[in-house]
């Protein structure tokens, strides 16, 4: 209609309500005898014509609007058609007009946009991506339509990977994605209260009865251990086989127990690396055999070793030279880049998630490089101040702690670099003793946990500069630290492994052994910690019989938290090899695991 006719009809229908409410006192008994005497009318699609004009002429005498049935699709739809089509005036009088434009306002009231109806189906799935799970399960409980729309695969799927669930399933793996959310979350909690409730499985890894622990590293559930006998071994920590096999050495015509210490071991998803006291180094592709596939040699003993966690790049520091490895197009090593410091390097990191060519973070005294192996440039990215005292990079920031100069001065500090930016970022803590760990690559967003001398482990707040919790965990100095979004497990120069719930501000449990804690590396179901000695026992040529004590060759513990108890035989797999190939000691274990349970 015009603007003139709708002028028109809001004119009259003021009129008429005017004149209808100054006697509606009077009449209303009229209108309820009017009421009370109208014949029954029977639902249906023919009569609907005939109950309008009766709701219209009562509600203009003031009655209230009946409530009216639940109208099927297919009434919802002639409806929605017969008002975006209206019929043709049959009659010029004003009061019939008035009675149609009122139906018709009438049905448009009734015609509710349901995306069924208006909507088209990929529209609708794309307006209900942005809802969470409680979000999605309330609209399911609107409508039917609604809950098609809410339980879609396409919805369910992407918060499995929101979460973190499945990372590597695509869309067609299962049938029903809200089932497969619902056990990823059950699971999910029954890990957590594993954690808080000492409930798991623990083993200590094989040891060579004839060599002492030198270093380890751990890689989602992979160990590699490297000891005094120039022996290095692997374990895969995900399927309970701890029968470790031995990675050779390329010289197969020495004779074992000839081979000199290994200094530093490292491994990722397809690689592992062994640094030896010669100055010699070894990489084995862990996916084509047990042999290395190239073997480097520094003049002097390499002081730092890294390699990347994704790629296939290492990074090595002997004497005043810094190294770095990666194999080319044809999968043959070479030597990327090689730089020379001033110095002697303590700290030494390759940046993950590098482009093309690795890029390196090395720390050598109060000097700090970033070393690009493209185009064989280091940037100097802090200089001539306090020394470094440890260091960790992740892909846009590096962040490393500085001695202090006395309290009176300036305390111990840790500065963070942005990459991206290529400025300090930030300065956290101001503290007297020294820091002697932190980790930023492993933390949440905004947050960054470190340990000190001082025997506190720190959370650090990005956002704000403060700290944001500080935990007393250990009597010695903290060795090495890793924290998620809800717990922290710290390791201590004493050997006691702490583990704590840092929104409670509360310590869940300890386990304690003679050495001090050189690494500790957990996920959702697992933990790895190793206990290796200050001072490796040097090995004797002299002595034909040398077998350290137990005590003094270093402690390997895998604990697995994904167990259930009813799945197995035993209440507890407290042990899952035979004693002979095991240590039998266990008499400390109950502060991780109580006998009572058993």
């Amino acid at each position: 209609m015009d603007d003139c006719s709708l002028e028109e009809f809001r004119r009259r229908w003021q009129e008429e309500l005017a004149q209808a409410q100054a006697p509606r006192k009077w009449r209303r008994p009229e209108a309820a005898e009017r009421r009370a005497r109208r014949p029954e009318v029977v639902h249906g699609r023919s009569e609907q014509a005939s109950g309008d004009p009766a709701l219209a002429q009562g509600l203009l005498e003031g009655a209230g609007r009946p409530p009216a049935a639940r109208a099927t699709r297919a009434e919802v739809q002639d409806v929605a058609s017969r008002s975006r089509f209206p019929r043709a005036r049959e009659g010029a009088g004003g009061g019939e007009q008035l009675v149609d434009q009122l139906i018709r306002d009438l049905n448009e009231m009734n015609d509710v946009p349901f995306f069924d109806i208006q909507l088209p189906y990929e529209l609708a799935i794309n307006i209900f991506q942005y809802l969470d799970r409680k979000e999605l399960g309330r609209c399911a409980q609107v409508s039917r339509t609604w809950k098609v729309i809410a339980e879609d695969e396409v919805l369910w799927y992407r918060l499995c990977r929101q979460e973190g669930h499945l990372p590597d399933s695509s869309i067609s793996d299962y049938s029903c994605w809200k089932l497969i959310f619902q056990e990823c979350q059950a699971k999910e909690h029954m890990l957590r209260t594993n954690w808080k409730s000492r409930k798991g499985a623990v083993s200590e890894l094989e040891h060579i009865p004839d060599a002492v622990l030198c270093d380890v590293h751990s890689h989602n559930g992979v160990v590699i251990a490297g000891y005094t006998s120039g022996d290095v071994r692997v374990w895969d920590t995900r399927t309970w086989d701890y029968v470790a096999p031995f990675l050779e050495s390329e010289d197969e015509e020495d004779e074992p127990g000839l081979q000199p210490n290994v200094s530093f071991v490292r491994i990722n998803s397809s690689l592992a690396v062994a640094a030896y006291e010669d100055g010699f180094l070894n990489i084995w592709d862990l996916r084509t055999g047990r042999y290395p596939v190239h073997r480097f040699e520094h003049d002097a003993r390499i002081q730092a070793l890294a390699l990347s966690q994704d790629d296939a790049a290492v990074a090595t520091a002997s004497a005043f030279d810094v190294v770095m490895l990666f194999p080319n197009e044809e999968g043959y090593w070479q030597v990327a880049a090689e730089f020379e410091v001033p110095k002697l390097v303590q700290h030494l990191e390759i940046v993950p998630e590098a482009r093309r060519y690795p890029v390196a973070i090395a720390a050598a005294g109060d000097l700090m490089y970033l070393l690009k192996a493209e185009d064989s440039a280091r940037t100097l990215l802090y200089a001539h101040g306090p020394p470094v005292t440890c260091l960790d990079v992740s892909a846009n920031q590096v962040a490393f702690g500085v001695q202090g100069l006395g309290w009176v001065y300036e305390g111990s500090k840790i500065l963070l670099y942005g990459l991206e930016a290529g400025r300090h970022l930030l300065k956290l803590g101001n503290v007297l003793r020294d820091f002697t760990c932190v980790n930023l690559k492993d933390s949440p967003p905004n947050l960054m946990v470190s340990g000190n001398r001082d025997g506190r482990v720190r959370i650090h707040d990005l956002r704000t500069s403060n700290i944001a919790l500080s935990l007393s965990a250990h009597q010695l100095g903290v060795s090495t630290v890793q924290m998620d979004d809800w717990k922290i497990v710290s390791g201590g120069e004493e050997g006691l492994v702490s583990v704590w719930d840092y929104r409670m501000n509360q310590k869940l449990w300890e386990v304690y052994s003679g050495h001090p804690v050189k690494h500790v590396s957990f996920s959702s179901r697992s933990l790895i910690t190793a206990n290796v000695p200050c001072q490796p026992v040097v090995r004797n040529a002299d002595r034909d019989n040398f077998t350290p004590h137990r005590r003094h060759r270093g402690l390997i513990r895998a604990y697995e938290f994904a167990v259930d108890q009813l799945a197995f035989q035993s209440p507890l797999p407290a042990c899952r090899s035979s004693c002979d190939t095991m240590a039998t000691h266990y008499y400390d274990l109950a502060l991780a695991f109580p006998y009572n349970h058993v």
